[in-house]
């Protein structure tokens, strides 16, 4: 129970204490509840927690102030609209590659002044020709004008990328390469595979499924067109090309359904498998932080119910949340890392209930048949924790991208059983290219049915004439008051045999004159 109230009053605390402007010495306030234990004794554990809450909310506050950088020469964004710049640094993160363009994020380890190198820190985000390519790893040395990042139409471009600690961002400078290979071993071997992988499906299979399979698969959205892009936002499964914690939500609990349907819960072999298959995954996608994040959660999910405590799992989830944040403050903020949260908190609250309901539906229709009971509590599973995760987060997707769509429940229902099977057959497409390129053409006719079909059922629903509306600007309260209700229904879930209880043992008034 501490570990749930120090965890929750650390987030609270950053989140909170910041927009008030609350002052330093109120962190001293946890000391009254202390006060109050000698004449009280009877109630001395709360009285400890509520002490505990009160230090870690005012201590998660400040930490996330502290953490504000103070800009000086000693910050790359101190150079911002200062003219013409030269610096060096090295590719942090694999290249983002669009259509005609690519961004490298730069961490930036040295600037020209004055005929000198000053040593800063900071990293830039720089806006490149799609060729030549640049590769993670790479040492650039730059030159050219730095820039406040400026917003555009109604997007805030600057809060966007001050969530990811980026406060400078550079157009088509020019560049010189100083040297390559210089990241970590590992993840320049992930990037190098992900890549090879990459063409082995662009050579495998036409457009735009070979595109839509990089994004399903690899996480790779570069080549993926606006349109279609757009379609899959308005029909509301854009999370099948966003590997994310909703992305992996569902995929964990699809392998968790068809391993349990074929090897059965004993010696616990359903849950290595999900391990496996998720970091391994995870492998594919390249490794980036807010996948990480999200698969870190989901093994917590994942532990909690091979320990038969999946309620208690919000505790540890709450506690990784803390931790990521207390590592990096503006986390907070980021929807990635919103969604990843949210989401498991649907399977953990949601899921069950929806579940059980779905499981239940199976068993009476197809009463006594065991076969396609098992068959179809796979696919409601999927559903349910569709449902469960769709319902956790949307009010985020709202805000954050100002569109809802009205056909994503029936739209996810016939997407999604696509989903395993594109996944198995893109991956035999891309792991057979490196080796056997005629075999990867014949395995790319499967992997192209079943994309195919995703296809299809993203243009019959983005066709029909209500399939989604747009928001506008939501209020952050509009959403708190939602996640209220939330909580309130789940709790009234959580309670209902007591609820039956109690309103069917209510006394009936006499009818009777």
């Amino acid at each position: 129970m501490w570990l749930l109230c120090v965890s929750c009053a650390w987030v609270a605390g950053i989140f909170f204490v910041p927009k008030f402007s609350l002052p330093f010495f109120l962190i001293f306030s946890f000391s009254l509840p202390l006060l109050i234990i000698p004449f009280r004794k009877e109630i001395k554990t709360r009285l400890i927690i509520t002490s505990l809450f009160i230090l870690f909310f005012f201590a998660g506050g400040f930490h996330y102030i502290s953490n504000i950088p103070q800009i000086d020469e000693h910050l790359l964004c101190y150079y911002n609209e200062k003219g013409d710049v030269q610096f060096q640094g090295i590719i942090k993160e694999e290249p983002d590659d669009r259509d005609t363009f690519s961004f490298l994020k730069v961490s930036v380890s040295k600037i020209k002044v004055a005929n000198t190198y000053s040593e800063v820190s900071g990293t830039a985000l720089i806006r490149v020709n799609r060729y030549p390519s640049y590769h993670y790893g790479d040492i650039l040395k730059v030159t050219g004008k730095l820039e406040t990042p400026s917003p555009f139409s109604d997007f805030d471009y600057e809060n966007y990328l001050a969530k990811q600690s980026i406060y400078s961002v550079i157009y088509y400078p020019d560049i010189e390469i100083i040297s390559r290979d210089q990241g970590l071993i590992p993840l320049q071997w992930v990037y190098s595979l992900r890549e090879n992988l990459s063409i082995s499906l662009s050579q495998s299979l036409p457009e735009p499924q070979a595109s839509l399979a990089q994004g399903i698969l690899l996480g790779i959205r570069g080549n993926i067109s606006q349109s279609l892009y757009q379609q899959f936002s308005r029909t509301g499964i854009a999370h099948l090309l966003a590997i994310s914690g909703l992305h992996i939500s569902i995929v964990i609990i699809m392998i968790l359904g068809i391993s349990i349907f074929l090897f059965g819960r004993q010696h616990s072999l359903y849950f290595w498998i999900a391990i496996l298959a998720t970091w391994c995954y995870v492998l594919l996608t390249g490794m980036r932080p807010p996948i990480i994040r999200a698969a870190i959660m989901a093994s917590l999910f994942l532990t909690a119910d091979i320990l038969g405590r999946q309620r208690s799992s919000i505790t540890a989830l709450a506690f990784a949340a803390a931790v990521m944040i207390a590592i990096q403050p503006q986390l907070l903020w980021t929807t990635s890392f919103q969604l990843s949260f949210m989401a498991m908190c649907g399977l953990i609250f949601l899921y069950p209930f929806i579940s059980k309901s779905g499981r239940h539906f199976t068993s009476t229709i197809f009463c006594n048949n065991n076969k396609l009971i098992s068959i179809s509590n796979v696919i409601s599973d999927t559903l349910a924790a569709t449902l469960a995760v769709t319902i956790s987060i949307w009010p985020i997707i709202a805000q954050n991208f100002q569109i809802i769509s009205l056909v994503s429940l029936p739209a996810n229902l016939f997407a999604l059983p696509s989903l395993p099977a594109i996944i198995i057959s893109s991956a035999l497409v891309a792991f057979s290219g490196l080796f056997i390129p005629f075999m990867a053409h014949i395995l790319g006719w499967v992997a192209w049915l079943f994309l195919n079909y995703l296809l299809l059922i993203v243009q019959i629903f983005a066709a029909s004439p209500f399939c989604y509306i747009e928001t506008g600007k939501i209020n952050t309260w509009h959403i708190f008051i939602y996640y209220i209700g939330l909580v309130i229904v789940v709790i009234l879930l959580n309670h209902m045999d007591k609820l039956q209880y109690f309103f069917s043992h209510q006394p009936h008034g006499d009818t009777g004159k």
